[in-house]
């Protein structure tokens, strides 16, 4: 008896992975060959990069999701594979440890041709020991995705194999389980996708107001003053932040080291840990300037920044908010170094801002602040609802709760 039969509930089996499903053959096209604005040769194909971040569920239906296209003309589609419904495709690559062996069941394929694509395993089931919209949640399970971490190998990219894969013990509950318990998750997945949906139109129904608000095409009642123009270098005094002393640094916060240190990474903001002093105070914008070049952040708090990270110091009285707004909305930043992209203090001076008064500038901010507000309020709540669903998620598939 094998480990994961020790702890599964009465009537349920174990079987590896090999024994339940089929390898298809797989296409490798990049992101350069792929459109989705363009439906090119008619066939269809999935990335690795839209099952770790573009599709909202793990059951990807054709009749809602906007799938890629290939738009190589010479591919032959003779020498493709085609994906029917209840086929499961496996990213083979993560970036971290939790995308690993990250998988989407796709539905309602009907009459498009639609192949798994660069880095991805593609599967049918063989055995019938499984049933329509419950297969991605096979590689759900806590035991299951315990054991994909261990086969995860890399450095900077885990990859997991077929042959590592083919031996893998899944948990299997009785077909009318597994129906049941794709039934309850669905209902989350309509609620998670429903949510995003509703944020996406909330960002663009704000990108739509913000373009009209930062050209000055929607003025404010009372507000019909010209707007200047002005170099940055103009208006901010533009400094780089420096190297990080590792004996002043943490990377959780306390009262010793309280300072947050920002740096030129996109998520969370910037937020790379804490120090025990400041260079810059509060009223500050930060810009990202290796990488990712041109992204702004106003800074309200006292800080560090290191890494080269700009920071803008007003030199006049200026609305910190609009002004980061208008950097990341209007002002295209053009990478002139080789290499990694670097953005230097005297190149970011010269490109120019469209600035209305600061009382107007301030009305235009408090607006769209508003309008941020309401969408992380969404999506804190899609968190949640994706916690949520994780939790019962977890019950159902180690047969805690039983349906």
């Amino acid at each position: 008896m094998s480990r994961i039969e020790k702890n599964i509930p009465n009537q349920w089996q174990s079987e590896k992975f090999g024994d339940i499903f089929d390898f298809l053959s797989t296409a490798t096209f990049s992101r350069n060959s792929l459109s989705l604005e363009d439906e090119g040769v008619g066939v269809f194909n999935i990335h690795y990069g839209d099952i770790h971040s573009t599709f909202s569920t793990s059951i990807l239906d054709c009749n809602k999701e906007k799938l890629p296209a290939i738009i190589d003309e010479k591919v032959d589609i003779n020498k493709l594979t085609f994906l029917q419904d209840g086929d499961l495709i496996i990213a083979d690559a993560s970036e971290d440890y939790e995308g690993v062996g990250k998988s989407a069941e796709i539905i309602n394929v009907k009459d498009k041709l639609v192949t798994a694509g660069l880095h991805t395993f593609a599967v049918r089931d063989k055995s019938g020991l499984t049933t329509n919209h419950f297969r991605s949640y096979l590689l759900k399970h806590p035991w299951v995705e315990n054991e994909l971490k261990k086969l995860a190998t890399g450095s900077k990219v885990y990859g997991v194999s077929k042959t590592n894969i083919t031996d893998l013990e899944l948990v299997l509950p009785p077909i009318k389980e597994q129906k049941k318990i794709a039934q309850i998750l669905s209902t989350w997945d309509e609620l998670i996708e429903k949510q995003t949906k509703l944020i996406e139109a909330k960002e663009k129904q704000k990108k739509g107001l913000m373009q009209r608000l930062l050209t000055g095409e929607l003025r404010f009642p009372g507000f019909d003053e010209e707007w200047e123009e002005k170099k940055l270098g103009d208006i901010f005094i533009i400094n780089a932040g420096k190297d990080l002393n590792v004996k002043y640094f943490s990377k959780i916060q306390s009262d010793e080291f309280n300072f947050p240190v920002y740096s030129n990474k996109l998520t969370s903001d910037g937020l790379y840990g804490f120090y025990r002093t400041s260079d810059y105070s509060g009223g500050k914008i930060t810009v990202t300037a290796r990488g990712m070049l041109g992204y702004s952040n106003p800074r309200f708090e006292d800080f560090m920044a290191i890494g080269r990270l700009l920071v803008l110091t007003p030199k006049v009285k200026l609305d910190i908010t609009y002004v980061s707004e208008f950097i990341n909305n209007m002002i295209e930043v053009f990478i002139e170094s080789t290499g990694v992209p670097q953005l230097t203090a005297p190149q970011f001076s010269i490109y120019k801002i469209r600035l209305p008064k600061f009382k107007e500038q301030r009305k235009i901010a408090s607006l769209l602040s508003e309008a941020d507000k309401e969408i992380e309020l969404l999506k804190k709540e899609l968190t949640r609802f994706k916690e949520q669903k994780k939790g019962l998620m977890q019950q159902l598939l180690t047969g805690k709760i039983r349906v």
